[in-house]
Formats: structure tokens, C-alpha cells, sequence
């Protein structure tokens, strides 16, 4: 495995200043997640013809970055408390902090032998101190070998590797208070945009979560609190399993379907006599499926299966602008009826489609926003705190239209959630547009023993996914 090096720390800042004494406010749904971080890295074949200087392409980052920066000044802000307790960012051009680094051998080389944690050293992170007011908003590491947007405790971080034997690593590490995957991501997207085409396609848009106004308030209707509920319920009451599991070693694999067998998977997971819904039928719902009955097996469920918690993008229930920067996840419990101590594909897929159908519908998810206002539970982090297992649907997300070079997309790209507590979690993510509509990328974080145990699962080897990131059995 190459080593890396840091050669320097510098501070990227906007190349147009930003509006004096603006300020912007957080949302429930930001301060939901503040105990969590968002890290992903993306992976170039960038091949050098030898005439081209080591940090050259690492300087011209830099300076598209700049230009990006003055369409996000959230990011080159600093955290402030508000009289009530709450985080907002106040905008003071402020900058990013870019680290320089290095490391040896080719980005073919590494992603055929890194394994999670040594993927994460593609990503700079540091724990704020208690100050966080002198400290960026974002965290960018840049250098021969890598170059890293981080943002410490809160906030996002990106990272740019440049490998001496050829390609470059893009790692974005950020804290869910300030954004979620699908805004990370549009970072990235826009950086990558600056830097090709001198032009921002889908420039950023930073507005508050909508609510409902007085006037249009139905003081007869009961609002629904499903949602609120299982998001409660999967906080307060953590199993002791679960519980145990949060000091435990946790590691990271990641599995590859081709489009051949998720259409298989589907299919399996549509096995019945009733007419069979457009919802059952999608990759998500047939996948997480899957995942959920493994994964149960390999914690030891026996006929029982481990809680579920349901992670979906509501911008489009929501009707929210594309360019919506923040978080907005929401969230659903599966609920766990007595047909599931037996439950088989077809059952556990029903059950995910039913939890999904309730998170895509406006109203459902306005009550919870407006339950999470009022009872500031939103405060507490939900995504790793209870003793469910997480299962994002991450497939609307864009990262292989990032392009930094004409014609040079991602070869790979990761996410990761941290800190892993309790069950762990998976994330449900798109493929490379040359692999098929239906191809998906599911990367899983677990126990490292339980890691271990799913890879050799026969119900997901049944599927002959290509394992693109494992565990190493033989590790301390």
C-alpha cells in the first residue's frame, strides 16, 4: 500500500468576496444529524505522458476551486451559536484550508488492494476544538498524490489525490449539520464543472425547508406521526447488541451487481400471485431487501430480522429546487409484523415498499418536519444513534457526470457515514452509466466479523456480485 505525505497546508478562498453580515440558519433536519460526517472519495485515471509536472494538476484545482467557492459561501463561513442554542454559519470569506500530499504508485494499484480504513486516509478529517468559530467551514487536502476539501467536526471536506504512478483520488468529507450526500455531491459536481467549463450548470440554492403557513393550516386534520415515531422509537430504544457493537472494530465492503442480476434479484423479490406494483419492483426496494434478510442472518437473528430504518432523498416529495443545498433525508422505520419472523424476499421487499411509499408522500413528511420543530428532536442524531440498521437509497445521487477532464469520469466512487455505531448501516448507490440502468453499487459497513461473514453469505453470492472493496480476515 503507497504511503502518503503531506507536503503543505494552505487556505483556498472565493475569488469574488461575499455579502458582509449575511448569516444562514440551520435547518431540524441539519441539526438531526450533527453528530455524524459524511466522507466520499472519487477515483481518476489521469495518466501522465511525462511531460506533465507533478502538482500541476493539484494548482489548477486550486484556482477552479476558488471560482467555486463564491457560489457557496456557506462553505467558506464559520460556525456561530445562535441565542437559542443553534448552529448557523455566518459568511466572512474565511476560505477553506487545502492540505498537499503525496503518495506513490498508480490509483489502479490502490483501489485493488485498499481496504476502508486505508481509503479513508484519502480523506482528511479532524474533530473541531472547542472554538469552531476560527476553523473552516471546509477542509480541502491537495498534492502530488492527493488533494483534500475537508471541513472539520460540522462541515464538508473534499480531497483531490494525485498518485505519482498516475490518477488522482477526489475525497469530500463533511458533517451532516451542514450537508447531506446528495449536496456533497453537487459540491463536487460544481467543482468539477468550474474547472472543465468555466460554468456552473446547476449552481447552488440556499433556502429554508418548506413549511406551512398559518393560513393554510387544517386545524381538523391529525397529523400523521408514523415517521416521527420510528425515527423516536429507533433512538430511544437501543438494543444490547447494538449497544455492544458501538465499541466494536467496523469495516466496510462493497459489493458491485451487474444489471443482469439485480434484474434477477427484482424478479425474485416479485415471486407472487398479486398484481405486482411498480414500487416492488424497483432495484431498491429488491436490494435492500436482500441486504436486510443477510445481514440479519450474519448478526445471529436467527428467524428474526434486525430493525430497519429507511433513508430516502425528499427533495422531489418535497418539490424543492434542484439545486437545494442541505440536508433533507428523511426517515421510516420498517415495520416488523409477525409474517416477518419467516420472512423470505418477497415478504421483506413488501415491507420496505410499503415504509418507502409512506416517505415519498409531502404531507407525511411536512408532519414530521413540523414534529421535529416542535419537539427538538431533531437535535439528536438518528442515523447512527438507534438500534436499527440504516439503509439509504442513495440512487439519485450523480457523481460519475463529475468530470474534471473532458471524457474522464470516475472509475469508482465511495461514501462513508461516520462514526459506525450500533447495527451499521448500508448504502444503496448508482453504478457507471456504461454498466447497465439497473446496475448498483451497495457498500455495507458492519462489525468487522460480521463484514467478513456477509461476504461469504450464499443468499448475496447467489447474485454474483463483484466485491470491489473488502476486509482483510487476517487483520488485529
Amino acid at each position: 500500500m503507497a504511503e502518503i505525505s503531506i507536503v503543505c497546508t494552505r487556505t483556498v478562498v472565493s475569488s469574488l468576496p461575499v455579502e458582509p453580515n449575511k448569516f444562514f440558519s440551520l435547518s431540524c433536519l441539519d441539526h438531526m444529524m450533527e453528530h455524524n460526517n459524511l466522507r466520499m472519495v472519487y477515483y481518476y485515471q489521469f495518466p501522465y505522458e511525462g511531460k506533465v509536472e507533478l502538482g500541476n494538476p493539484t494548482r489548477k484545482l486550486s484556482a477552479s476551486l476558488s471560482e467555486t467557492l463564491t457560489s457557496f459561501p456557506i462553505v467558506t463561513g464559520r460556525l456561530q451559536k445562535t441565542p437559542e442554542g443553534l448552529w448557523r454559519i455566518k459568511c466572512n470569506d474565511a476560505g477553506v484550508r487545502m492540505i498537499e500530499a503525496r503518495a506513490r504508485g498508480s490509483v489502479e494499484e490502490w483501489i485493488q488492494v485498499a481496504d476502508s480504513e486505508q481509503e479513508l486516509r484519502l480523506v482528511y478529517w479532524e474533530e473541531m476544538f472547542h472554538k469552531p468559530y476560527f476553523w473552516s467551514t471546509f477542509y480541502v487536502q491537495s498534492g502530488k498524490l492527493e488533494l483534500v476539501l475537508l471541513m472539520p467536526i460540522l462541515l464538508d471536506c473534499v480531497q483531490l489525490t494525485e498518485f505519482e504512478g498516475g490518477g488522482i483520488a477526489i475525497g469530500l468529507s463533511c458533517s451532516h449539520l451542514l450537508a447531506d450526500s446528495t449536496s456533497a455531491t453537487m459540491l463536487i459536481k460544481a467543482w468539477a464543472e468550474t474547472h472543465s467549463f468555466r460554468k456552473m450548470l446547476t449552481p447552488p440554492h440556499f433556502s429554508p425547508l418548506p413549511s406551512r403557513s398559518i393560513s393554510n393550516k387544517d386545524t381538523n386534520r391529525k397529523p400523521n406521526v408514523d415517521l416521527i415515531n420510528s425515527c423516536k422509537s429507533s433512538i430511544e430504544t437501543p438494543s444490547e447488541a447494538a449497544i455492544s457493537s458501538s465499541a466494536k472494530r467496523h469495516a466496510t465492503v462493497t459489493f458491485a451487481f451487474s444489471d443482469e442480476m439485480v434484474s434477477k434479484c427484482m424478479a425474485e423479490a416479485e415471486a407472487r400471485g398479486d398484481t405486482i406494483t411498480e414500487m416492488s419492483s424497483s432495484p431498491f426496494n429488491a436490494l435492500a431487501a436482500l441486504f436486510w434478510l443477510s445481514i440479519s442472518k450474519v448478526k445471529g437473528m436467527n428467524s428474526r430480522l434486525v430493525n430497519l430504518l429507511i433513508c430516502l432523498d425528499a427533495r422531489k416529495a418535497l418539490e424543492l429546487e434542484k439545486g437545494f443545498f442541505g440536508n433533507c433525508m428523511v426517515y421510516n422505520r420498517v415495520c416488523l409484523g409477525p409474517e416477518l419472523n419467516e420472512a423470505g424476499l418477497v415478504d421483506a421487499a413488501k415491507a420496505i415498499e410499503s415504509a418507502v411509499k409512506k416517505m415519498e408522500e409531502k404531507e407525511i413528511i411536512m408532519d414530521w418536519i413540523d414534529g421535529l420543530e416542535s419537539k427538538k428532536v431533531g437535535v439528536v442524531d438518528s442515523f447512527t444513534n438507534g438500534s436499527d440498521l440504516v439503509c439509504a437509497n442513495w440512487e439519485s445521487l450523480d457523481p460519475y457526470s463529475a468530470t474534471f477532464e473532458s471524457g474522464r469520469q470516475p472509475i469508482r466512487v465511495s461514501y462513508h457515514v461516520q462514526p459506525v455505531l450500533r447495527e451499521g448501516h448500508v448504502l444503496i448507490l448508482p453504478s457507471t452509466e456504461g454498466d447497465g440502468p439497473l446496475c448498483r453499487v451497495v457498500m455495507v459497513t458492519l462489525v468487522e466479523e460480521e463484514a467478513i461473514r456477509l461476504c461469504k453469505e450464499p443468499f448475496i453470492n447467489h447474485f454474483s456480485p463483484n466485491i470491489l472493496m473488502g476486509v482483510k480476515e487476517n487483520q488485529d
